[in-house]
C-alpha cells in the first residue's frame, strides 16, 4: 500500500504573514500579561512597604515639635490608670529592673506597708534604677497625678489607700496635692479635727507659697547672707507647717521634735528638704535655690542648739 501524500499547512502567502505575525505577538502578550500580575500582586517580602505613606511619613517626621496649650484653660489631670499606662507600665507591668509588678501582691507588700507618704516620696524622688517621677517633669504630669498612679498601683496590688484629694482650682498643683494626700490618709486613719484643720491650713499655705525668696541686703558678708536667705526663707515657706508642727514637721525650737531628725548625717537632712518626705514636697513647694533651702534647714536647726 502506498501512503497518501502529505499537505503543507500553509499554503498561501496570507497564511504564511499570519503565522509570522502569530509567532511574534503570542509571546510578547505573554509576558506582558505576567509582568502585569507579577506587579499586581501582594509583596510579603521584607522592606517592600518601605515606600508605603506611613514609612516615609515616619521616617522626614520632624525630630522637634510645638505643644501649644492655652495656659489660661483649666486643668484636666489625668486619672492614676491613665498615668500608669503611659508612664508606669514600661517597668511596672513585667517588673522590670527589679520594679514592684502590677497586681503582684507579694512585690508590693512591703513597700505599701512603709505607708502612702514613702511610696509618693519614692516615686517623686526616684530609687534604685527608676528615675524621678518615673522619667517625667512637672509639666507633664503633676504630683497630684503621680499620687494618683501610685494609689492606683497599689491599690490593684493589694493596699487600700484613699483616693488623692485633687487640688483646689488656680492652686499650685504640686505641693497642694502632696499635702491634700498626706491629709487624706491622716484622716482615713481618724485624725483629730483639730489636726484636720491644720492640715488644711498647711495646704492652702504652701498653695501660696511665693516662688522666690528675698533678696540678702547689699554689703552683708557672705556668712550673713545665707542666715539671711535661710531665715526669709524659713519665714515664707517653712513656717507653714513647721511653726506649728503640723503634718508631724519637726516644730521650730522643739528640741525633742528634732533630736531624731539631728540623729542623721546633715547631709542626709538637705536631702530630705531638697526632694521631699512624707508629705513635705521638694524644697517645700518652692523654686528656691539649694543653697537657700539648706540655709533655711540651718536656721531651723540653729533654733534646737
Amino acid at each position: 500500500m502506498s501512503e497518501a501524500p502529505h499537505g503543507a499547512p500553509i499554503k498561501t502567502p496570507g497564511q504564511l504573514i499570519a503565522a509570522v505575525i502569530a509567532g511574534f505577538a503570542v509571546p510578547i502578550i505573554i509576558i506582558v500579561l505576567l509582568a502585569y500580575y507579577v506587579d499586581n500582586s501582594t509583596r510579603t517580602g521584607a522592606g517592600t512597604d518601605s515606600l508605603s505613606e506611613a514609612e516615609v511619613t515616619a521616617r522626614i517626621k520632624p525630630l522637634a515639635q510645638v505643644d501649644v496649650r492655652d495656659a489660661n484653660a483649666p486643668r484636666v489631670y489625668k486619672t492614676g490608670e491613665e498615668v500608669y499606662k503611659a508612664v508606669c507600665s514600661a517597668c511596672h507591668a513585667s517588673g522590670a529592673a527589679g520594679a514592684p509588678k502590677f497586681t503582684n501582691t507579694a512585690d508590693w507588700a512591703p513597700r505599701i506597708s512603709q505607708g502612702f507618704d514613702t511610696l509618693l516620696h519614692t516615686a517623686l524622688a526616684g530609687k534604685g534604677g527608676m528615675p524621678p517621677r518615673g522619667g517625667t517633669s512637672p509639666d507633664d504630669y503633676s504630683d497630684f497625678e503621680i499620687a494618683r498612679a501610685v494609689a492606683y498601683m497599689a491599690n490593684n496590688s493589694g493596699a487600700s489607700f484613699p483616693e488623692p484629694a485633687q487640688p483646689a482650682s488656680g492652686a499650685a498643683a504640686a505641693p497642694a496635692a502632696t499635702a491634700a494626700a498626706a491629709a487624706s490618709g491622716a484622716a482615713a486613719g481618724g485624725a483629730s479635727d483639730a489636726g484636720a484643720a491644720q492640715a488644711a491650713a498647711a495646704m492652702a499655705a504652701m498653695a501660696s507659697v511665693p516662688q522666690t525668696a528675698a533678696a540678702p541686703a547689699a554689703g552683708a558678708t557672705q556668712s550673713a547672707d545665707a542666715s539671711q536667705a535661710g531665715k526669709a526663707l524659713y519665714q515664707q515657706v517653712c513656717q507653714a507647717c513647721h511653726a506649728a508642727g503640723v503634718l508631724n514637721a519637726p516644730k521650730f525650737g522643739d528640741k525633742e521634735a528634732w533630736a531624731p531628725r539631728l540623729k542623721e548625717p546633715m547631709d542626709t537632712v538637705y536631702n530630705y528638704a531638697l526632694h521631699g518626705k512624707g508629705a513635705m514636697p521638694p524644697k517645700g513647694g518652692s523654686s528656691a535655690s539649694d543653697a537657700d533651702v539648706k540655709a533655711a534647714v540651718d536656721y531651723m536647726v540653729s533654733s534646737v542648739k
